[in-house]
């Protein structure tokens, strides 16, 4: 069941038509917006009528007025139910995990030594030894005795000198 691969050139062709069909998409959908707002505009908001006397076009503002408070009111009521929608939304996301019944606790830090998240981790079949310090070599620091008179003893060095002298001459 071996699956030939497309080639690029005929990738690219594919993906331009998909590209080109779905550009003629989206101009279809603002052309269709354009004429949906157009068509709402001409039914809910007729054009202005400026000619008259003052009286007429303050019963205009007037009415011009009592229309906003009316949409300001349809749109107070249509955010109102919009975030109650959402509201119920996450109440039923929020049930959904509940029945899913998978709940990850809240993790907690746990200070353990590589060692042991190792044998956590692989159980038995760990049995390599993360500790660093017992591969180190131990070395001893030899301590200097210093003299503790500044001048010292000189009789001792004279024997010290003549003990040396002597292994010379017999050999």
């Amino acid at each position: 069941m071996s699956q030939k691969k497309m080639t690029s050139s005929r990738r690219h062709h594919l993906k331009s038509l998909i590209l080109s069909i779905a550009q003629k998409w989206l101009d279809e959908e603002t052309k269709e917006d354009l004429l949906a707002r157009q068509t709402y505009m001409a039914e809910n908001c007729p054009p202005a009528q400026m000619s008259g006397d003052q009286a007429t076009l303050m019963e205009y503002c007037k009415k011009l007025n009592a229309t906003i408070d009316r949409i300001d009111e349809e749109r107070y009521d249509i955010v109102g139910k919009v975030q109650k929608a959402d509201v119920e939304i996450q109440d039923l996301r929020i049930k959904v995990v509940d029945l899913g019944g998978v709940k990850k606790p809240a993790l907690k830090k746990v200070r353990m030594s590589a060692d042991a998240m190792l044998k956590a981790l692989l159980g038995s079949k760990h049995t390599v030894n993360l500790d660093l310090r017992a591969n180190l070599k131990q070395v001893k620091k030899e301590v200097k005795e210093e003299p503790t008179e500044a001048a010292g003893d000189w009789r001792k060095n004279i024997e010290d000198k003549a003990d040396r002298k002597k292994m010379f001459e017999t050999s």
